[in-house]
């Protein structure tokens, strides 16, 4: 799995790169094919408490499967957006 890391205007620590492999790295248990996951971090405007957004992409056996979420922090975004995208795998997984 190639797990690409995007953060548009501002530049990513070590500690949320990490955090972002290791969470996205768990999508592999579903035992499904995950080619490449694009990952987007980028802060909303104006400037409130809700203005990290995270856009997660993964490309799954000829399928792209897509999920977004804005939170407080890029780790709770991450944390929700891979959630969902288990869910789509799941779904994609039983048909």
């Amino acid at each position: 799995m190639d797990i690409r890391i995007k953060a548009i205007h501002f530049d990513v620590n070590e500690r949320l790169q990490d955090f972002i492999q290791k969470k996205v790295g768990k999508l592999a248990r579903f035992g499904v094919e995950i080619g490449k996951v694009e990952v987007s971090l980028k802060v909303v405007k104006p400037e409130t408490a809700m203005n990290k957004q995270v856009d997660l992409k993964a490309d799954v056996t000829g399928k792209s499967l897509f999920a977004t979420e804005t939170c407080d922090t890029f780790e709770e975004a991450v944390d929700k957006t891979c959630g969902i995208l288990e869910r789509q795998i799941e779904k994609h997984k039983n048909k």
